[in-house]
């Protein structure tokens, strides 16, 4: 199973609204993934579309590629905080306020789908296979209706 990633660092974004438009690409098929974020209304969709076409084009270099990319996936994708530039802004008398320019390192990891093995454990006739049992689950017995339900509890009766 081949396993790629690419990383960009210093996005000027925060981790947290990254994180936001990662989370909806997570799991998906690559050819999915771009389109979700060809949609998707976040100025940060551009770059981590960057980064996902790069990881595409780091595991098609890999040896031992199969060659189809429709089998690759984004097994997983995050952004870790970077370092922020810090600024300052005037406030009012004569006061400075400092601002926090965040920046964020955006990685993508794709890797193949494993192939579905099915086992068959049936024979021709459509019978199980010795051994394959097929279980049942027993419920217990349902207590009757005056059983299950509780009285009301008293409250106390407070004496003046």
């Amino acid at each position: 199973m081949i396993e790629a990633h690419a990383t960009s660092k210093y996005v000027r974004t925060s981790a947290q609204k990254a994180g936001l438009v990662l989370a909806l690409i997570r799991g998906k098929d690559v050819n999915q993934a771009l389109a979700t974020l060809r949609f998707t209304r976040k100025a940060i969709a551009e770059d981590i579309a960057k980064v996902l076409r790069s990881a595409i084009a780091n595991a098609q270099n890999k040896d031992g590629f199969s060659g189809d990319v429709d089998k690759l996936f984004v097994s997983a994708c995050y952004a870790n905080q970077g370092p922020a530039q810090k600024r300052v802004r005037p406030a009012p008398m004569g006061r400075a306020f400092r601002v926090l320019k965040r920046t964020a390192h955006l990685t993508v990891r794709v890797s193949e789908r494993p192939e579905k093995i099915v086992a068959i454990a049936a024979n021709a006739t459509g019978a199980p296979a010795e051994g394959a049992s097929k279980r049942t689950r027993t419920a217990a017995p349902k207590k009757p209706a005056a059983a299950r339900k509780q009285a009301p509890a008293k409250k106390p009766v407070r004496k003046k």
